[in-house]
């Protein structure tokens, strides 16, 4: 910005913009641009390799363990004691290291019953549980 001014007498600043710079930038850009574009339309025609994959992608379906209003469990709606779900946990960690587990519990269950079955899932190695809710 410049200071001075063209006149004799005058000490106010100069008010103009100097706008020199602005238009080099602008042309460079639009070279640049005009340079670029075309290479962003075209593109390269290949005939890639066909090939067949041997990975099995098989879906595991997760764990659903279910706790009624009156506390009782059910894994996959087939009822269990506690003792056998946590031997079924540790079965299908050992079975599937990334198995998941949903819980569906009752609103009226104790959360005491909720935390020692997340507990449980956890110790035998599963660490992926969700929560399953009804929407309104």
């Amino acid at each position: 910005m410049a200071f001075g001014s063209f006149e004799q007498g005058s000490s106010a600043p100069m008010a103009d913009i100097n706008t020199t710079p602005l238009v080099d930038v602008m042309l460079v850009l639009l070279v640049v641009f005009i340079i670029t574009t075309p290479l962003l339309s075209n593109s390269i025609p290949l005939n890639l390799p066909q090939a067949q994959t041997s990975s099995e992608t098989r879906e595991q379906t997760p764990i659903r363990v279910a706790i009624d209003a009156s506390g009782k469990q059910f894994w996959n709606d087939t009822p269990i004691t506690p003792e056998q779900l946590n031997a079924r946990f540790r079965a299908a960690a050992k079975a599937n290291p990334q198995i998941e587990l949903h819980l569906f519990a009752d609103k009226n269950v104790r959360y005491e019953q909720v935390a020692q079955t997340l507990a449980s899932a956890q110790q035998s190695g599963i660490s992926k549980i969700g929560f399953a809710t009804e929407t309104p």
